[in-house]
Formats: C-alpha cells, structure tokens, sequence
C-alpha cells in the first residue's frame, strides 16, 4: 500500500528532486555550489515578487520567523502581532521569548485580517514592526498583504510575513505590496523536504538590520547572510544536498510558469472543497479568503477528528492533519501545496468516502469524486 504525505506540510517531494537531492554532495565554497546558489535566488526572486537577494537558512520556517525577528528587534521595542491563528500565536511567542514588548491584534479563528483595523492601532502606538501570517494552515485562510503593505507606506514601522505554507502556492509580491520581510520555507509549496528557512528583506528593513543595537545574533545575522549572499554563499555550512533539490524544484516551478502553478492551486482547492461539500463536510474559514494551499474541513457532530485521521492512515496509509490547538477534533486539513494533481484530489475524496462510513457518518459513495470531477470540467 503506497503511503500518501497529504498534510498541509510537509509535503510530497517530486521524483526529480528526490533525485537532485541524492547526487554527491559538493563543496559548499566551491564553483558547483556557488553556481546552485545564484541559481536559486535567480529563480526565487520572482517567486518572492523582489528584485533583492533571497536567503537560504539552515532551518525551519520557524527559524525563518526567529530570524526576521532578532535582525529588526531591539530589547524593549514593540511588536504588534496579529493573530488569526495557530502560527500567528507562535510568532507572538517568539517575540515575548526575545524581550520585546508585543500587543496583539486577534481576529476570530478561521477569519481573515483587516487591514483597517491594524491602521487603527499603528495609528495609536509606534511599533518597530507588525506581524501577520500570510496563509495561517491551522485554518485554511490567507491575509491580504497588499492593504496592509500600504499602511506602512510612510510609516517607520516594518511588516514582517510568515508565508511557510503560503510562498509559491500563493501570490507574493513582496516588492510592490511593501512586505518588508517574508519568511517560509522549503517543505510546502516549495516541494522540497525540510531544511531550508527562506527569508526575504527589503531595503526599508535592512536600515534596521544594519545597526548595532539590535537583538544578539551571531548565527541568525543577516548581515553576515547578506555579505555571503554577495559571494553566492551561505554564511555557515549550507544544506547542499538540500539546496540542489530547491534548484530542481524551482526549475519546475517555472517550467510550468508560476501562473500557473497558482492558478493549479487554486483549482485544486476547490476541487477539494466541493468534492468534500458533497459528502457532508463543510468548510472552515471565511468565504473569499480560502486559502489555495490547504483545505481545512469541519468535522461532523459526533465525530472527532483525530479518529478521521487515524482511520485513513490505518486503511489507506494517507496521511492528512488534524489539530494541535483549539479546533482539536472539530477540523481537519488536507495539503493542496506544492506537488499534488488532480488525481490525488479524487484519491482523498475516494478515501474519505470509504472512511466515514467506518465511524457511522453515512456518505453516498462516488458523490464527492463526482463534484470534483465537475469542478476541474469547469
């Protein structure tokens, strides 16, 4: 029985990366690997929607976060963090972690992010940076950046992104929305395994960066990043093999067209969610801000969630998420990132009509496969 990675990250890993991946390891201060990494940034730069130099961290995308974090804090100052969401809550705790002084701004599970209301409050206090969740996964809802890019226009307060779940599957520009710093990673939509943080900084942000009353950081310092970058290096040992992946999974990215590949997402997504519609699970999160990458789905009255899971792991051997927070047992989440097709969408929907039954949730067999199927006609 095949083993099928459908969580919301990480992810399925293409064949062709795999096989990047496992070629020698070279020597990550010579011309092979210097040529792998100015090809990377090459190809991230779009992706990210900046003209700047993406960076490449040995790490996850919560190191991705910490990271933006101690370049821009110093002890003391305040950060606004909005909250609409299990990761939004995790940056939240990873400034308190640092000293800062850090307000939130909460917003109802499974909503999005108003951008009027973060004017509001950067009306009301000076922050040294605001902190919102691009594509929160722990619901299934994306925030608009571009609105709120445009609070900071003329403000000296920066805008720090957590886009791990969200870069690559979902529109980034950094550049013309004004989104100072953006975090992810490689193990979502990226279509790699875990390994690489990925981390993005404007020139507003770098004036920040640049001075020496900042946080401590030695292996976090962008600065140090920054003057490796310059070299197309990684400023301490670099994840080579990891990195000869990323070059192939971006190579895909754009083969394809990155057009396309979000508009793929997006297809899927909906797919999923009619699909699940028809066999009685409705959606979580707020209409017209779904998010593309992740499909979270509540869970029937006198189910839980956590024994849909177990149930398709122990009979398909598919691997989807539950939750690790509030919503224990009331959703479930399913992965539409990175390297999924149409074929997997109607696998889990065959699967999940074969499950349900088995915990006394009655479905009619074949009607969520037929809504998807329709979805894609469309």
């Amino acid at each position: 029985m095949t083993y099928r990675l459908r969580l919301p990250g990480p992810t399925a890993v293409p064949p062709r990366v795999l096989k990047a991946i496992a070629e020698p390891v070279v020597n990550h201060r010579g011309p092979e690997f210097r040529a792998m990494y100015a090809r990377c940034e090459e190809l991230m730069r779009p992706i990210l929607g900046t003209t700047g130099h993406p960076f490449f961290l040995a790490c996850s995308g919560t190191g991705a976060m910490e990271a933006s974090l101690v370049n821009i804090l110093a002890p003391g100052e305040s950060v606004l963090c909005v909250i609409h969401g299990h990761f939004g809550e995790r940056f939240a705790a990873i400034a308190k972690t640092f000293g800062a002084q850090v307000d939130v701004l909460e917003f109802p599970w499974g909503t999005t992010v108003d951008a009027s209301a973060i004017e509001k409050r950067v009306a009301e206090k000076n922050y040294r940076a605001v902190v919102v969740t691009h594509n929160e996964s722990s619901t299934g809802v994306f925030a608009n950046l571009s609105p709120i890019g445009a609070i900071f226009r003329d403000r000296p307060t920066l805008l720090v992104a957590d886009s791990v779940s969200g870069l690559g599957g979902l529109e980034m520009k950094q550049d013309e929305w004004r989104v100072d710093i953006v975090a992810s990673a490689s193990q979502k939509c990226l279509m790699c395994p875990p390994g690489i943080g990925v981390v993005s900084v404007s020139q507003k942000a770098w004036k920040i960066v640049e001075r020496e009353d900042r946080l401590p950081r030695y292996y976090w310092d962008f600065r140090k990043t920054l003057a490796s970058a310059e070299k197309s290096e990684t400023a301490f040992t670099a994840p080579v093999s990891l990195m000869s992946g990323l070059r192939e999974a971006l190579e895909m990215i754009h083969e394809e067209s990155l057009p396309k590949v979000l508009a793929r997402h997006l297809r899927l997504s909906a797919a999923l969610r009619a699909g699940c519609a028809a066999i009685g699970l409705a959606g979580y999160g707020e209409a017209g801000a779904l998010s593309p990458t992740v499909v979270a789905l509540q869970v029937p009255e006198k189910l839980n969630g956590g024994d849909i899971v177990r149930r398709l792991y122990e009979k398909h051997r598919t691997v989807i998420a539950g939750s690790r927070n509030k919503l224990a047992g009331r959703v479930i989440r399913i992965g539409t990132m990175g390297y999924v097709s149409e074929e997997d969408i109607l696998t889990d929907l065959r699967h999940l009509e074969d499950v349900l039954p088995d915990l006394g949730f009655a479905v009619t067999t074949g009607a969520g496969v037929a809504a998807a199927a329709a979805s894609f006609r469309q």
